[in-house]
């Protein structure tokens, strides 16, 4: 195999796998347990938050720095700090429990720019969006068994085996880390082009560059409802009749990741904005929500209920991809790895106010009239995408 499914690659595919799969499990355990502990959907909704808003402020300096550094000479603090923070999980209650999450959010702040640059450094223009099409996929696989795996320890009572699932992903994930090299034949080491102005000042670029701009909103809009989706479903799961949260989530994950890996040559990378192809990424967010929303007070709601969650993982298979794949192409080559920061902070911060403050919109309404905001949301952002010139750029100034 060549290319984007070569060796250097799968291994780096490989670590991905085990350091997420800690999140994958701590996505269902941690709203169960807060609301077990008595915790508002407001105080669940700020501990999950934390760990991608910690994500979020970090993002760019984590470019900056690699751009400077390259990723090998922090990958191993970042092992270990996040392997801290695994175990935090294990011994203590919510407020541990947030420590943890910042934790989780400074180390996955630097792991993904280092992996994500690296491939985009590394790979031909043909095959950018297929890498980081893979990378997401590889993402998202421990979704798959994570939730299901979840509801298991958490149904058996014995928290005991929480405990040793946790020192077990440290364990694996820090020897899979530690003994990964990240040379310049991968180009994970590979150094561009210097920044010409002060680190701080690329951040009015969010405002100023036209294309990061609408990139970013679309990205932002789209990870709230994400967020929403995994901090509350499974606490709403509940109120639809014979409806499961783990089911839901693995079904919305394994299409994510089957949808990353067939549909992932159809992700354009090219560098040209495709407004058909994006407003019907938009419409499939928006429509999904709607059908979690209605799947409480419908007859057949459980059925809705689960074919949303498909519809859900195909809009995030693509959505991601495409955007990060097409802003490689048209941001400036020297501000590139900061810029790339602050569109990715964008999803962080997102997913991190579809947790914290969807969470008082619930306690205020109900599970489904925030899903319902949540639709009306995505539906605005077709309005967004829609763009009838397909505008370039090279990328170079």
């Amino acid at each position: 195999m060549r290319g984007a499914l070569s060796w250097p690659f799968l291994r780096l595919y490989g670590l991905t796998v085990l350091y997420f799969s800690a999140n994958s499990i701590l996505n269902v355990i941690i709203p169960l347990k807060g609301d077990s502990l008595g915790a508002s959907n407001t105080e669940i909704g700020i501990i999950m938050g934390a760990y991608l808003f910690t994500t979020m402020l970090f993002r760019p300096w984590a470019g900056h720095i690699i751009g400077q550094r390259g990723p090998v000479h922090v990958l191993r603090a970042i092992l270990i700090i996040n392997g801290i923070a695994l175990i935090l999980y294990t011994f203590t209650g919510l407020e541990g429990y947030f420590i943890a999450r910042v934790l989780q959010g400074t180390c996955t702040a630097f792991f993904s720019m280092a992996l994500q640059l690296g491939i985009i450094d590394a790979l031909p223009e043909k095959e950018r969006s297929q890498g980081i099409s893979l990378y997401s996929l590889f993402a998202s696989i421990p979704n798959v068994i994570g939730p299901l795996l979840a509801v298991g320890i958490w149904q058996s009572g014995n928290m005991s085996s929480f405990t040793w699932t946790m020192l077990a992903i440290v364990v694996f994930t820090g020897a899979a880390g530690f003994s990964i090299r990240i040379d310049r034949s991968q180009g994970a080491d590979s150094k561009p082009a210097v920044q010409r102005q002060p680190f701080f000042r690329s951040f009015a670029e969010l405002f100023s560059n036209p294309y990061l701009f609408r990139s970013s909103i679309l990205m932002l809009i789209a990870s709230v409802i994400f967020g929403a989706i995994t901090t509350f479903i499974p606490l709403y799961a509940a109120e639809i009749p014979s409806g499961n949260a783990a089911v839901y989530l693995m079904l919305q994950a394994g299409t994510i990741v089957a949808a990353r890996f067939y549909l992932r040559k159809k992700i354009p990378s090219d560098g040209k904005w495709h407004s058909g192809y994006m407003m019907l990424i938009m419409l499939l967010v928006a429509a999904s929500s709607l059908g979690v929303s209605m799947s409480s007070s419908v007859s057949f709601g459980v059925i809705l209920f689960y074919v949303s969650a498909c519809v859900m993982g195909i809009s995030q298979a693509l959505l991601y991809p495409t955007l990060t794949t097409y802003l490689s192409f048209v941001l400036p080559q020297a501000k590139r790895n900061v810029l790339l920061g602050l569109f990715i902070a964008m999803a962080d911060m997102g997913v991190s106010l579809g947790s914290a403050a969807m969470g008082p919109l619930v306690d205020l309404t109900s599970y489904s009239y925030m899903y319902l905001i949540c639709s009306i949301l995505g539906a605005l952002m077709i309005a967004v995408a829609y763009n009838r010139r397909g505008e370039v750029s090279t990328g170079t100034s």
